[in-house]
């Protein structure tokens, strides 16, 4: 869903928005992940189901900035679940979030196809337990939609 840049972060997802999906390492050793940070909300586990999301807090906005690609997100805090629906494949999970990013505005216009199905602009990042459950790890980055379970 594309707005008009705003100083302010917008306050609500009025529907599903189309972007990309990426993976991230956080907490205890998960599959290709060894230790790493906790993330922003202090619960991130690389084998869990959780994810990174651009807009939980005004310093996490500052950062991140989607609002620069053209893309308004709602402001959701820790434990907010999300449903991200790979359009590869039509499979989802849902998740919640558990730390901030991705940092979207250094990958504005970047573009992920799938075949004819594409998205621009990295959204949202999934732990590898998420991500490995709609698209294969190798893949690195797969169009997706996310909404509100």
């Amino acid at each position: 869903m594309a707005r008009s840049q705003s100083a302010d972060p917008p306050v609500d997802l009025l529907g599903p928005v189309t972007g990309e999906v990426s993976w991230f390492c956080c907490g205890s050793a998960w599959g290709p992940c060894s230790s790493t940070g906790r993330g922003a909300c202090g619960t991130c586990n690389s084998g869990s189901m959780q994810h990174a999301w651009p807009n939980t807090s005004d310093a996490c906005w500052a950062i991140t900035r989607p609002d620069s690609c053209g893309v308004g997100l709602s402001r959701r805090t820790c434990g907010f679940t999300h449903r991200i629906t790979a359009l590869c494949s039509g499979t989802s999970v849902v998740t919640s979030i558990a730390d901030c990013g991705p940092q979207t505005d250094l990958f504005c216009g970047e573009r992920s196809c799938c075949g004819a199905t594409c998205a621009s602009n990295r959204l949202i990042d999934l732990t590898p337990a998420a991500y490995s459950k709609i698209a294969s790890l190798s893949s690195g980055l797969r169009p997706c939609e996310i909404s509100v379970p």
